[in-house]
C-alpha cells in the first residue's frame, strides 16, 4: 500500500538492500519493510546449485562423443557476483528478477565445462575418451577451480561428475560388435585353455603313473639286488665252510696217509723180522733130513692132517704096498674124533670169553 512492502528472505539467500543508490543493509535471511520507488534489492542464492549438462564433442580421431554429467557450484562472494551479474528483484509484481542473468549463469558454467572438455578431448582418441571418464572429470574440475573468470564472478565449483561418455549409435554398434567378437574369442580361448589344462593335467597324471611304475620297478630291482647280495653272502659262507671242510679233509687224509705210511713201514719191518727169523730157521735146518723136518712139523698136528700125511706117504710108496684095506668105520671114527675135538675146542673158547 502506497508502495510500501514487507520482505522476508531465507537463510540460503544473500540480500543486498540499496536505498537511493547506496548500500543500506546486507546479509542472509533479512526481513524488512521498504518503499519501492527509492529502494532496490539484489538477492543471490548462496546454496549449492546443481546443473545437469549434455553436449557433443569431437575426439582426436574425428569421432563424435556425447558427454553427460552434472556440475555443482555456489556463490561465495555475493557482492562480486552482484557486480558482474544483475540479481535485482522486481518490486512491482511477483517476486522475480529484472534481468535474465540469474537464469543464464548455469549455462555460462556449462559453457566453461564444454570449452575445457573440448580442449581435453582434442588430444584423446575415441577409446581413450570412453575409458577416461573419471580422469577427464578430475582434469576439467581442476581447471574450473583455477579459472579466473569464475573467480571474478565470485563463484566456487564444488564438484563435477561425468555420468557417461558415449559414442554415436553406429560407432557404438561397431564397438559392441568388436567387443562381442573379442568376448567370444576370449570365451573360445578359455575353452581351449581349459582343454589344454585338462590335457596337461592328464599328461601329468600319466607321467606320475609312469614315474610310480618306474619307482616300483626300481624298488623291485633293489629288492632283487638285495636278495642276490644276501644269496651271494650265503653262498660265500657256504663256500668258506666247504673250503674249511676240504682243508680239514685234506689234513685228515694227510694224517691218514701218514698213518698208512707208518703202518706200511711197520708191516714192512714186521715182514722183515719174520723173514729174518724164517731165514735164520731155514739156515738152522739146512742139512737136516726132510723126514725129520716133516716129523717135527707133525708134532701137535690134528688127527685128520696126520691121516692126510699118512695117505700121502702111502701114495709115495704105493709100489711097495701089496694090499691096503681102509674100512669106513675107521674113517668114521677118525672123523668123529676130529668133530668132537673141534666141538670141545669151541666150548673151551666160549668159556674163556
Amino acid at each position: 500500500m502506497f508502495g510500501i512492502r514487507y520482505f522476508k528472505f531465507q537463510p540460503s539467500e544473500y540480500v543486498l538492500r540499496y536505498l537511493k543508490g547506496r548500500l543500506a543493509a546486507e546479509g542472509t535471511g533479512l526481513t524488512f519493510f521498504c518503499y519501492g520507488p527509492n529502494t532496490s534489492i539484489a538477492v543471490l542464492p548462496i546454496g549449492s546449485i546443481d546443473t545437469p549438462f549434455i553436449f557433443e564433442e569431437m575426439t582426436a580421431d574425428f569421432q563424435s562423443v556425447t558427454l553427460q554429467g552434472q556440475l555443482v557450484f555456489r556463490v561465495v562472494h555475493p557482492k562480486e557476483t552482484a557486480t558482474m551479474l544483475d540479481y535485482t528483484l522486481n518490486l512491482r509484481g511477483k517476486r522475480s528478477y529484472l534481468s535474465e542473468d540469474p537464469k543464464k549463469l548455469p549455462q555460462r558454467m556449462i559453457n566453461s565445462v564444454q570449452v575445457l572438455a573440448k580442449k581435453q578431448l582434442a588430444s584423446m582418441t575415441l577409446y581413450e575418451a570412453m575409458r577416461a571418464g573419471e580422469s577427464l572429470a578430475a582434469s576439467i574440475l581442476e581447471e574450473l577451480s583455477q579459472s579466473e573468470e569464475i573467480k571474478r564472478l565470485g563463484l566456487e565449483v564444488m564438484g563435477l561428475s561425468l555420468l557417461a561418455v558415449l559414442a554415436n549409435q553406429e560407432t557404438t554398434r561397431a564397438l559392441e560388435a568388436q567387443t562381442r567378437e573379442q568376448i567370444l574369442k576370449t570365451a573360445d580361448d578359455a575353452v581351449y585353455e581349459r582343454r589344454n589344462a585338462s590335457i596337461e593335467q592328464e599328461r601329468r597324471v600319466r607321467e606320475n603313473e609312469y614315474n610310480t611304475e618306474i619307482s616300483i620297478e626300481q624298488k623291485k630291482r633293489q629288492v632283487r639286488e638285495a636278495q642276490l647280495e644276501a644269496e651271494q653272502a650265503v653262498q660265500q659262507k657256504q663256500n668258506l665252510l666247504k673250503e674249511e671242510q676240504m682243508l680239514f679233509e685234506i689234513k685228515l687224509e694227510e694224517k691218514r696217509k701218514a698213518l698208512v705210511a707208518l703202518a706200511a713201514e711197520n708191516a714192512r719191518a714186521e715182514a722183515d723180522a719174520r723173514a729174518y727169523a724164517l731165514k735164520a730157521a731155514m739156515q738152522a735146518l739146512d742139512g737136516v733130513d726132510a723126514s725129520v723136518i716133516q716129523s717135527l712139523a707133525s708134532v701137535g698136528m690134528q688127527p685128520d692132517k696126520l691121516m692126510a700125511l699118512a695117505f700121502r706117504g702111502l701114495t709115495e710108496h704105493a709100489d711097495k704096498i701089496g694090499q691096503l684095506n681102509i674100512t669106513p668105520d675107521l674113517l668114521r671114527e677118525i672123523m668123529g674124533k676130529d668133530a668132537n675135538a673141534k666141538t670141545d675146542g669151541k666150548q673151551t673158547h666160549s668159556r674163556q670169553a
